[in-house]
């Protein structure tokens, strides 16, 4: 097993700094911003329109759509996105409970300086562990005591285990096994383990299906059991208790928590933290220990902004699902003889309604954590629309479960060096993670395939040898086409209209005349999109920002 912080040459992508003039005033930039401003309103418009009362598929989902503001219809038939939007009421009632609670106690209880000692303990764990006790009740009712079972197996295999080598295979088939049975039995009822439990069964608190949220659960007990097996194999220098404060997020992530740190008290903490327990952010143990040892400052004015951003995000979703009525068209398959053009619309804006909808979900979460003083990766780094490299684009959705894949996945089965070959089990474990069936399986394998031509072309049509020729933008622009479609379908398949969708969709695309018009304008205007992404990543060099996606 690979070691995390590993510093070899398979284990990291190197990042290109250099920088060029910019286009923004150049001919050929002027005439694709006369292509953006007609085609933005045209998508919009074409979407609408499949949306409109007067389109004959309007019947087939108006039974989805609900009361809405001001006399219109809303589409709030997204079942995760219904569930946070109904309950934000309720969820800002607990923040409003937990926020005070925790800046008391911590105010009273909880040294101002950093917490160097192994032997001063970390007081904040307490509080943490005795709200998320209340808080998961409320939520679980008794299957808390099945999620508090399954977390404490995982932490007898890390003690027992210790550094053998066999602890981190156990920890894997452990918690793969976990993954599996919890959606083949359901989440487990009391009564099928015992007919004297059957009355436990009667409180399921207010969310039922608590197996759901586990998978982000699970993420924290491999990230607990891996960090505990490399600090074991850290040098004494490392784990030192007079070490300097960490000078980075990830020195938080690579250096090792203290010996006396993983204990089963701030494990629990950990896996059961309250602001990120139900959908995240992802945080490593190393990281989530070194923010209680040496606090981070989280300015006032980063909480501000992270709220206005947070609120124009929740506006910008209520104004779209009462504009267009993309989830409930998408779930009855109500596209019978629409034009192709509206058919590739539905789709288009599909992915970016789940963009959004997660990226409100996990930055409202984040918020809370950061409020808390505990600052969790962001999550989406970039608009879905704003990416052109399939690898790229999986370091800037999701980032922080795309970090977690890589320290416990990727970087262990090779890295680079095999990225050819471990794409695959990253994206089966990835497609497993979210649902175990046989859409997602199909998304996981597109992905690993669609990947293989941009890791090939980036290898044969490389910057050192094709540089300096004069096209090279317009050769990468025409591979961005290619990969921003392979991605798009990839997601449809996964996400959005399903494998016959798709079907439909090319079928359409390639069998009729207005289809080939259809995909040819859309190559252009993808082209264009690209080539206004590539100057965006410019822009951001020269003024010293690198996403590396």
């Amino acid at each position: 097993m690979h070691h995390p912080i590993s510093t070899n040459k398979y284990s990291k992508r190197a990042q290109d700094r250099t920088t060029k003039p910019p286009l923004w005033n150049t001919r050929e930039f002027y005439f694709y911003y006369l292509v953006f401003l007609y085609c933005i309103p045209y998508m919009f418009k074409t979407a609408h329109d499949a949306s409109s009362e007067s389109n004959p598929n309007y019947e087939k989902y108006s039974h989805l759509l609900s009361d809405g503001w001001f006399g219109y219809k809303i589409d709030n038939s997204d079942g995760q996105y219904a569930g946070f939007r109904n309950n934000i009421p309720l969820l800002l009632t607990v923040i409003g409970i937990y926020l005070p609670l925790s800046h008391l106690f911590r105010a009273y209880f909880v040294p101002s300086t950093p917490v160097r000692s192994a032997h001063q303990p970390l007081y904040r764990t307490y509080f943490f562990l005795a709200f998320s006790a209340i808080y998961l009740y409320f939520m679980y009712g008794n299957s808390i005591f099945k999620i508090v079972a399954i977390v404490s197996a995982n932490y007898a295999i890390a003690k027992l285990g210790r550094s053998a080598r066999w602890m981190p295979a156990a920890t894997w088939i452990f918690n793969l096994a976990i993954l599996f049975l919890n959606e083949a039995y359901s989440g487990y009822r009391f009564g099928d383990m015992h007919s004297s439990l059957t009355w436990l069964d009667d409180n399921t608190g207010t969310t039922r299906r608590w197996h759901v949220n586990f998978n982000f659960t699970m993420l924290r007990l491999v990230s607990f059991n891996m960090d505990y097996y490399w600090s074991l194999a850290a040098t004494k220098e490392t784990l030192m208790e007079d070490r300097d404060a960490p000078h980075s997020d990830k020195d938080r992530v690579a250096a090792p928590a203290l010996a006396e740190d993983y204990n089963y008290l701030y494990y629990l903490s950990f896996a059961l933290y309250a602001p990120l327990y139900i959908a995240g952010p992802i945080m490593t143990f190393n990281d989530f220990i070194s923010q209680l040892r040496y606090p981070k400052t989280i300015p006032v004015k980063s909480l501000l902004t992270w709220a206005a951003r947070l609120g124009f995000s929740l506006l910008t979703m209520e104004f779209t699902s009462h504009y267009m009525y993309m989830v409930a068209i998408s779930k009855t398959k109500a596209w019978d003889n629409d034009p192709i053009l509206q058919i590739c619309m539905i789709g288009f804006f599909n992915l970016v309604l789940i963009w959004l909808k997660l990226m409100i979900i996990w930055r409202f979460f984040r918020l809370w954590a950061m409020a808390d003083g505990i600052e969790a990766p962001e999550n989406m780094i970039r608009c879905v629309a704003n990416n052109y490299s399939a690898l790229g684009f999986w370091r800037s959705w999701h980032k922080s479960y795309n970090m977690w894949i890589v320290r416990y996945v990727y970087v262990p089965l090779g890295g680079t060096r095999t990225a050819m070959y471990n794409i695959w089990v990253v994206f089966t474990f990835v497609a497993v993670w979210h649902d175990i069936n046989l859409k997602l399986l199909a998304w996981g394998w597109l992905i690993s395939l669609f990947i293989l031509p941009e890791i090939i072309a980036g290898k044969v049509f490389s910057k050192e040898k094709w540089g300096s020729w004069p096209y090279y933008r317009h050769l990468c622009a025409v591979g961005a086409v290619g990969n921003i479609i392979m991605m798009m379908i990839a997601n449809l398949v996964g996400f959005c209209i399903g494998l016959d969708g798709v079907k439909l969709m090319l079928s359409d695309l390639f069998k009729t005349a207005d289809g080939w018009i259809t995909m040819l304008g859309c190559f252009g205007a993808i082209f264009v999109c690209a080539q206004i992404q590539f100057e965006t990543r410019e822009a951001e060099k020269r003024r010293g920002i690198f996403l590396n996606c």
